[in-house]
Parts: structure tokens; C-alpha cells; sequence
């Protein structure tokens, strides 16, 4: 299989070479071969782009953009909307410029967890690892760490965060880089991140958009199209839009399409999704992008509402000795000659130029990159894509770590999830002998980022691998934070169970294990990115090392790095195995994070972001990762629906292993004196109507077909070689504009396409985020936790709230999940005795469902009797509350 996958990230030559004897992915659009798209299944049209600045917390950032935007020529409006070629600036991307109206070139930079390929950074725990905690508050100071650190480096857009993949499929490659396996844990973290990020000045790209779950096949090629998953409408909204909303709800200023096709139609050239989903109901007033080398086409993907083609080029620049662009000068010359409005190439560019301006990064204190993701010398080639260039520094070595060391720190410790500790047996005592088995307890003997973009799995496993990764400035790992606090350990480096004396009465294996994946850029030990070699086992014969340390100790305590559920049946009811720890993905704080919660200096108080299983048979068949032997488009085809992760464990009766948000304590909490009270009056079934747009300053920028001087090359221009520019030479520009102005251009719009902006949208859209009424509290709920515990132990304790809607009979037909998880809240840590209240709120959204019929969101009893169960997982729910009563009541069974 041919699979040319995507950066962030360098490509093999063979992937080169391979491009040499293939046509231009230019062509790509035209290849025909693919599974068909089963019925009911499409992506309508959308057209024409709605503009953006009407929202009103945008407003004086598109004033100026649009004032700044007038000024510029065509070739200037053009170059700011892509980059200027592949890894050939400082930063993964690099957009043009206008410098004659000052606008700067801007800097996009990975990833998710910290500042990708460069140093004096902090490695933070991954998305997943930060879902685990279940902490607003952690969730948010990471986002402020990454934000202060991105603008450090001089960064313009933070590439992240991610909450597709949602992990629908429990393999796929990315779901590490989110926050966990449902829609409102992703909403509220992803949320949470923007929020931090932002704040600091730093442009926030929320991706990938949409239904990025699996990395095999994902991108188009040319001899092959990406997958299609294939998803109803319902479950588009309920499920995999949901984050994409509150994200945009909370302002990102950019948000990145996938590589895969939606319903037969590409991410980045789906016209249903960008204009009709993401810019009309959703409101979203930034700019779209694509994913690395993910554009495939250039007038659709521009009527399609795409805004920014990064990094520039497609799969014709990794050709050696030339270069090709879908947009740039092929943009430029299809304004001029009319394939393109004019008004969408402004609307463009004020995207660009408003997220700029909304950031404040127009501020003269803003920093410009202070590193290279080329090389980590100081001094290195200043155009690196050039047969000779110039050389200079480039890299500055800016220290950005401050104190981020500390929430790095606490989200990987409060994310350590206890599964099972029998009779209490952790913590333990830093007297007992400790024995301790397996590689990923080390950090790798060659070299902490002797692996590009982590591409290997050798030793401790910190994060996964691929652009979502980040070079660790240290790392302390455990066994090296073990042989500081205790006094008798003895380490075996080895996953292959070695010869050992006879234990004795109080010895302690502690056995490390791991899982790891990545992007579909790199394959490691069989994986494609996606667990599709190892399943959700445990990576070198982790299973057996278990098995055999339980053979030889009666007291075993197991800790897992790993990107997501691995079956644990193997080992996990063995008697020795007295306790197990799951310290998910840390970054460079695995180890007193981990030790300190073995010792019992602190009490454990993550909860797991996914559902373990008994078996990977347990999941629907439909979310196992998808292949062909042919060369067509797959078609992955959620027929599950609505029904990931718990809510199918739930609908088909299966008792995982342990429960989406299972997390055991060293303490005991108990939940009493819940309360519930409407925010408001009843809520109406139809939400009230969204306001109507107001006019957007884009519509007053000049939509007159520039003149052909404007594309000109300026005077003593001197082009970079293999560098992108949006200029014409005069008789290409001469030539196109005069069949612009001939209005005699031959390009074939879409089907449906018209060049009238809607003055109203969807019924449930509304600028950032959708209907504001959406997003208004119905519901406010209170609960006491104490921590009752009879040890000195104490503890953070999370309060989980699950809605439960009405039986069908009584909800308007609608089949709904037995319980989704709505809010949740964690306490400051509560000594024994000692109790907190929690509040948690349910807005109109969490209590409707996406009608496709109305399209809008519904609710579809309002008077109807919702239960509001509180717990500490999905599965341990003691505490329920009803709307139509507003009574509540305690030591419930759970539905």
C-alpha cells in the first residue's frame, strides 16, 4: 500500500521518489476508484462561504482586518492565505507576507502537548493524560503554560488542540493527542486549552476536522482517495461536532480540517462542513486550514470555504528540482480570470487578518520565531529549500520553560488513574524491597529524543509518536524517582522476565507495561500509526512479564503508559496483582509524578477517559480499523451511530472490565444533600429563534476584478528557488485578467453553487458556537462530597454528571443513550471529615437532541422526568435528581 501521509513531519525520500513516477496530486480530485458511498449518506452543497465578522466579539478585529485588506493587491491578499512552501521556514509552516502594508509572515508550530522540534521547552502530558484528570482548572493551566510557551518561541498558531480523533476507534493512531472517548470530556478540555492558549496572544487551531479516527488510508494520494466515514446526521451533531462547537463557542481563531472524506466529500473541500456546519451554524469567524499536504484541489476547496492551504504546496514539491501549488499563483490567476469571486478571496484574507488583530499579535511587543525546526544548530541555512542559501542564526535558544514544570507535574500526577488496589494495598512504604521489572519503568539509554518525533517505542513511554509529539527538555522517569525515595530497589531493564532469588514476605514487584501509536507518518514494530499490529494489547509481551512477576511475588502492582484502553485479562485477576496504576502519557514528569502517588504522598484522583473492556470483541464491529486490498476509496460507514464507548457498553448489556471514568482513591467520598433548580422558567421545546446576521465589513471591501498589475512580479524581485510566491509573470497575469474581464472563464461551478451571501442561517446557527440559547443554563445541580474515610488519607474527588433522557414513548421517538455524560467537577483535596459542594449545570443543549428533520436542536419532552445521575464513574452512580420534580435523592441504584 501506498500511503503518503502528512506532516507536521518530514517525508522518506522513498515517498519522493514514488511522486516522480505518479501523476500530480493536482489530478488527485479526478480519481474516480472508490467504494461507493452508501445510501443516505452524502454531503450536500453549501454555497456560496458565508463571511465572517458577524459576531460581535470580533467586530473591531474585522474592522481593522477589513481596513488593512482593502490596501493590499491581489498577490498580497493571496499570499497571506498559504504557505510559502514545505518545511522551508523556520516553523511547519510559514505563510506569505505583506510587508508593504505591514503584515508579517506568520508562524504555525505543533502541537497538542508543547512546541514540537525545538528546545528550552516543557514536555507537557498529553491531551489523554490531562482528560484523566477530570480537573477544569488543570485542563485550563496547561493551556496557559502552552500559550506562554508557544508566544515565547514567537509562534503565531498553536496547532492544537486536538479533539478529532474523539476515539471512536479504540485503536486509532491519535486519540492520545485528545482528551478521551466523549464528546462533552473533549468539549470542556478542548474548551479549557483554547481559553489558555488564547489568552496569551497565541492563535488556537482546533482540529482535525471532523471524524479523523482511524490514520491508515486517511489521505488522499495519488493513485488512491483518503477514507470516507460516512456518518448520519444526528450523530455528526450529537457526537463529533460537539467539541468542534465549544470550541468555537470559546473563540479559537483557527481551526485545521483532516485528511479523510466525509460522506464521500473531502475534509478540506466539503462545502457542507466548512460553509454550512462550521461557518454558517456554527458561526465560526476565524480561518479554516488544511492539514499538512491535505489540499487536493484549488478553485473547489476556495468556493468550499477553505481559507489557508499550509504547508503551501501539495505532493508535487517533493519532487526534487520543483515545486507545485494548488493556490498561490494558481489562486491568483483564477481571481483574475474569474474562476474564483473576488469577494471570497476577501473574505479570506480578513479571516487571516482578523485572528491576527483578535490575538493582539499586532502589538510591537509580539516576538518573531526565535527557532528552527530545520536543525538545532544556532547557525543554519536561511532558506533551507534552496540549492544554496545564505546562511545566519536561527536559532536564538529562548528559554520559555518559566515554572511550567509544575502543572506539567500535577497533570500527570492527578491524572494516575488506581484500577484495583485489593485491600488497600497501596501506597506502600519506601522501606519495603522493591523489585522492579520492565523497560518503560527507563528513560531510553540512547538518547530521550533519540527518536524523531518519538518514533520508536524503547522505554518509557511518555507520548505517542508523530507531530503531536515534542522533544523533552528531561525526563525524569520512575525508576529513577524510585531509587531517590526508597531505600532497597533493585531494577531488571529488561520485558523478558528474568531469572530472580525466591521472594520473601513484603517484597513488591512493581512491573511497568505499555501501548503505544502515533501519526500514520511513521511506522513502528508493524503499526501504522493505528494499533493495527499490536490490538490493545500491551506492547513487548507486557502481558507475559505481568503473568510471570505474579508468579514468582505475591504482591504485584502494575503501571501502564499507554495512548489508550488495552485489554488487561491476561493478568488482571491474578491474586498477586494486588494493584493497578494507570499513568496514561506524562511528558517529561513520569516520575515523581508516579512515585509520590505509590508512597502515598498523595492520593490518587484520576479517572479513566475511556471504557476498558473484557475483550476488543465487545466493541461494535463497526469501529474496528477499516482496510482494502484495493486501490479505491474505503468507505468507513459508523453504523453504531451515536453508540461509542459506553454508551454501546451500556445499550448492549456488556460489563467492561472497568467503566468510563472509573478512578479509585486512597480516600472514600460519599455523595448526599443534592439539589436541583431550573435556571429560568420551563424550557420550550424549540429553542427561540437565533438573531439575524449583521453585515460583516467583508461586503464593504472592493469586489471589482483587480487589474493585472497587481499580480505583477514587483521591481527587482528576486524569486527563492523552489520557494511559493502568488506573483504572475505580466503575460500570465495579461492573459488571465482578460478572461476575467471577457467574463469568459470555463470553470464548472459545483452544483448548487450560488454567489449570494444568506442574510439568515440555520435555524440552530448563531455566531460562535450556534444558537446562543444553546448554551443557556436550564439546569443548576449542587452535591456535598465528604471524604468518609477511616485512614489518615486524603483525596480529590470528582463528581460525574450523567443525563438520562425519558424513555422513547415519552421523548418523541428518540433513541438515546441510557446515560451521556453532561458536566463534571473536581474538589480541592479533602482531608478525612472534611466535605466540599460541587456545583455542576446542564444547559439547553445537554438536555436535547439534534432533530434532522427541523434541524435544529430539540427538547423533545421539556416537561418530560430527565434524571440527572452523579457519581464517580459512568458505572458507580449513587446520587439521581429529576427535572419535573426537581427532587432528589440519595443511594440510588444506577440505571
Amino acid at each position: 500500500m501506498f500511503n503518503l501521509e502528512s506532516p507536521p513531519g518530514l517525508r522518506s525520500r522513498g515517498v519522493a521518489l514514488l511522486a516522480l513516477l505518479l501523476p500530480s496530486l493536482a489530478s488527485a480530485a479526478a480519481l474516480d476508484s472508490r467504494d461507493p458511498v452508501p445510501a443516505g449518506f452524502a454531503s450536500p452543497p453549501y454555497y456560496p462561504a458565508p463571511y465572517g465578522g458577524w459576531d460581535g466579539d470580533w467586530s473591531d478585529a474585522y474592522e481593522k482586518a477589513a481596513a488593512l485588506v482593502s490596501r493590499m493587491t491581489v498577490a498580497e491578499k493571496v499570499n497571506i492565505t498559504a504557505g510559502t512552501d514545505f518545511v522551508k521556514g523556520r516553523c511547519v509552516g510559514n505563510t506569505g507576507s505583506a510587508l508593504r502594508v505591514g503584515f508579517p509572515q506568520l508562524c504555525l508550530q505543533d502541537g497538542p502537548l508543547g512546541v514540537r522540534t525545538t528546545d528550552n521547552i516543557t514536555a507537557f502530558p498529553a491531551g489523554i493524560t490531562t482528560g484523566a484528570t477530570w480537573s477544569k482548572d488543570l485542563m485550563y493551566q496547561r493551556g496557559v503554560a502552552m500559550g506562554e510557551e508557544f508566544r515565547g518561541k514567537g509562534v503565531n498558531f498553536y496547532l492544537g488542540p486536538s479533539v478529532g480523533a474523539l476515539g471512536r476507534q479504540p485503536r486509532g493512531g491519535r486519540i492520545w493527542e485528545g482528551f478521551g472517548s466523549d464528546p462533552v470530556l473533549q468539549a470542556v478540555a478542548g474548551a479549557a486549552t483554547i481559553k489558555g492558549v488564547q489568552e496569551q496572544g497565541v492563535i488556537s487551531t482546533l482540529k482535525h476536522y471532523i471524524a479523523n479516527e482511524q490514520e491508515i488510508y486517511r489521505m488522499y494520494n495519488p493513485v488512491q482517495q483518503a477514507y470516507s466515514a460516512d456518518i448520519d446526521d444526528r450523530t455528526l451533531h450529537e457526537i463529533y461536532l460537539w467539541p468542534f462547537a465549544a470550541g468555537v463557542k470559546a473563540g479559537t481563531g483557527a481551526v485545521m480540517t483532516s485528511y479523510n472524506a466525509v460522506n464521500g466529500s473531502a475534509c478540506s473541500q466539503n462545502a457542507y462542513l466548512i460553509n454550512g456546519l462550521l461557518k454558517d451554524e456554527l458561526g465560526f469567524q476565524g480561518l479554516v486550514m488544511t492539514d499538512w499536504l491535505a489540499q487536493i484541489s484549488g478553485v473547489g476547496s476556495a468556493l468550499a470555504g477553505l481559507d489557508m492551504s499550509m504547508p503551501g504546496d501539495t505532493f508535487g514539491n517533493n519532487i526534487p528540482l520543483f515545486g507545485y501549488s494548488n493556490w498561490q499563483y494558481e489562486l491568483t490567476r483564477s481571481i483574475l480570470n474569474g474562476s474564483v469571486p473576488v469577494d471570497r478571496i476577501n473574505d479570506m484574507a480578513t479571516r487571516v487578518v482578523a485572528a491576527w488583530y483578535k490575538m493582539g499579535q499586532d502589538a510591537a511587543d509580539y516576538p518573531p520565531p526565535n527557532f528552527s525546526s530545520n536543525t538545532a544548530d544556532r547557525v543554519g541555512p536561511l532558506y533551507p529549500g534552496a540549492l544554496i542559501s545564505p546562511t545566519g542564526v536561527v536559532n536564538e535558544y529562548v528559554n520559555v520553560q518559566a515554572d511550567h514544570k509544575t502543572v506539567a507535574k500535577q497533570v500527570a500526577q492527578e491524572a494516575i488513574t488506581l484500577l484495583k488496589n485489593d485491600d488497600s494495598f497501596l501506597p506502600i512504604t519506601t522501606s519495603a524491597p522493591l523489585f522492579v521489572f520492565g523497560t518503560d519503568a527507563q528513560a531510553d539509554s540512547q538518547g530521550i529524543n533519540s527518536c524523531t518525533d518519538k518514533s520508536c517505542n524503547r522505554a518509557l513511554l511518555g507520548m505517542g509518536w508523530g507531530s503531536g509529539s515534542a522533544n523533552y527538555p528531561y525526563l525524569d522517569d520512575p525508576i529513577s524517582s524510585l531509587k531517590r525515595k526508597a531505600g532497597n530497589v533493585r531494577y531488571y531493564n529488561t520485558d523478558s522476565f528474568p531469572k530472580v532469588a525466591a521472594a520473601r514476605d513484603g517484597d513488591v514487584a512493581v512491573v511497568f507495561i505499555n501501548s503505544d501509536s502515533g501519526e500514520n507518518t511513521y511506522t513502528v514494530e508493524g503499526n501504522h500509526g493505528d494499533r493495527d499490529a499490536t490490538g490493545l494489547s500491551a506492547w513487548h509481551n507486557g502481558d507475559d512479564l505481568v503473568k510471570n512477576a505474579a508468579a514468582a511475588y505475591e504482591n504485584v502492582v502494575v503501571v501502564v503508559h499507554t495512548v489508550g484502553p488495552i485489554i488487561m485479562e491476561p493478568w488482571i485477576d491474578l491474586p498477586s496483582v494486588k494493584a493497578v496504576l494507570v499513568a496514561h502519557l506524562p511528558g517529561q514528569e513520569a516520575g515523581d509524578s508516579l512515585t509520590e502517588v505509590l508512597f502515598g504522598e498523595v492520593s490518587p484522583s484520576g479517572h479513566l477517559p475511556y471504557t476498558i473492556p473484557v475483550s476488543e470483541d465487545d466493541y461494535p464491529a463497526s469501529v474496528a480499523i477499516k482496510s482494502t486490498p484495493k486501490l479505491s476509496q474505503i468507505q468507513d460507514t459508523y453504523t453504531e451511530g451515536v453508540y461509542i464507548d459506553y454508551r454501546h457498553f451500556n445499550k448492549a448489556g456488556v460489563k467492561p472490565r472497568f467503566a468510563f471514568g472509573h478512578g479509585l482513591s486512597y480516600a472514600n467520598f460519599s455523595f448526599s444533600n443534592a439539589t436541583i433548580a431550573r435556571s429560568g422558567g420551563q424550557l420550550s421545546s424549540i429553542p427561540p429563534a437565533r438573531s439575524s446576521k449583521p453585515v460583516s465589513p467583508v461586503a464593504n471591501i472592493d469586489t471589482a476584478l483587480p487589474p493585472a498589475a497587481d499580480a505583477y512580479y514587483p521591481a527587482g524581485f528576486v524569486k527563492i528557488w523552489r520557494y511559493l510566491y502568488s506573483w504572475l509573470d505580466k503575460l500570465e497575469a495579461d492573459a488571465a485578467h482578460a478572461i476575467g474581464a471577457a467574463g469568459s472563464s470555463k470553470y464548472p461551478y459545483p452544483t448548487g453553487y450560488s454567489p449570494t451571501q444568506k442574510t439568515n442561517g440555520p435555524p440552530a446557527g448563531g455566531a460562535s458556537g450556534g444558537n446562543p440559547a444553546l448554551y443557556d443554563v436550564a439546569y443548576t445541580l449542587s452535591v456535598t462530597v465528604t471524604n468518609t474515610g477511616t485512614t489518615k488519607a486524603s483525596g480529590k474527588a470528582v463528581a460525574q454528571a450523567y443525563v438520562q433522557f425519558p424513555e422513547a414513548a415519552d421523548n418523541g421517538g428518540f433513541d438515546t443513550p441510557v446515560i451521556q455524560l453532561r458536566d463534571f467537577a473536581k474538589s480541592d483535596t479533602l482531608a478525612p471529615g472534611e466535605s466540599a459542594t460541587l456545583t455542576l449545570q446542564l444547559t439547553r443543549k445537554d438536555v436535547s437532541v439534534w432533530d434532522t428533520t427541523a434541524q435544529n436542536w430539540i427538547v423533545p419532552n421539556p416537561g418530560g422526568k430527565y434524571g440527572v445521575w452523579i457519581g464517580q464513574a459512568s458505572d458507580d452512580l449513587s446520587v439521581v435528581c429529576y427535572t419535573d420534580t426537581l427532587a432528589c435523592g440519595n443511594g440510588a441504584q444506577g440505571p
